[in-house]
């Protein structure tokens, strides 16, 4: 059975979720508190967290960063009433994989919950682009032999460009796809990890493998 953490100080919240899950058929572990939350996260598995951003104690900040540290993989959501585009890029930056404002409708999150679980099933674990390989099982990126370290999101947005190898990734396609997120929203944030995943793998503006398609997008192709 799928097993799932939520991690929300509000027990109308908490119950509500709960009772919403487990008629779907899911396990449901509730923590209250954040350090109540790390530590089920650090010494359960789990095949997703729903993490509230305010919290006695650590914060779902807090707890985001620490659990990606040992774990890069487990599906992370934020439920959280912070939604501006500093606050949403300090949450995927700290591994988170999607969020959802609150007040929210439970179907919207079942289905992103959903999105979320289907990600994790039989996909291919290696990828090449040039002197750039990608270990999606061991989640680690290596450019000419050298390890990479990446954040989630970095990860996943290299990842996502490198699966459509040759193809231009329009900003809407990585935003729904990468980011997991289908309604109306700022594809600026694209650009900023786009910046940071370019530097650390030390590749030029426009060059080598990952180029800008101006006022569409992202390609990724070896060039020769």
């Amino acid at each position: 059975m799928t097993k799932i953490l939520i991690v929300e100080d509000e027990p109308g919240i908490s119950g509500f979720l709960k009772k919403g899950l487990e008629e779907e058929g899911y396990a449901i572990d509730i923590a209250a508190t954040g350090n109540e939350g790390l530590k089920r996260a650090l010494s359960h598995s789990y095949d997703l967290l729903l993490l509230d951003w305010m919290l006695p104690g650590l914060s779902g900040l807090d707890i985001c960063t620490r659990v990606r540290e040992q774990d890069k993989t487990t599906p992370i959501i934020f439920i959280t009433a912070k939604d501006t585009i500093q606050e949403t890029i300090a949450g995927l930056r700290s591994g988170a994989n999607d969020y959802i404002k609150k007040p929210f409708h439970f179907e919207e999150l079942l289905e992103r919950i959903r999105v979320q679980l289907r990600h994790t099933e039989g996909e291919v674990n290696e990828y090449q682009l040039g002197d750039i390989s990608i270990n999606k099982l061991a989640h680690k990126v290596f450019r000419a032999g050298h390890e990479v370290a990446l954040t989630q999101k970095e990860f996943s947005l290299l990842e996502y460009l490198v699966k459509n190898k040759g193809r231009i990734c329009t900003r809407t396609q990585i935003i729904e796809d990468v980011w997991n997120i289908s309604f109306e929203y700022d594809t600026g944030v694209i650009d900023v990890f786009m910046n940071s995943l370019r530097k650390k793998l030390n590749l030029k503006k426009d060059e080598d493998y990952i180029r800008t398609i101006r006022g569409i997008g992202y390609i990724a192709d070896e060039i020769g």
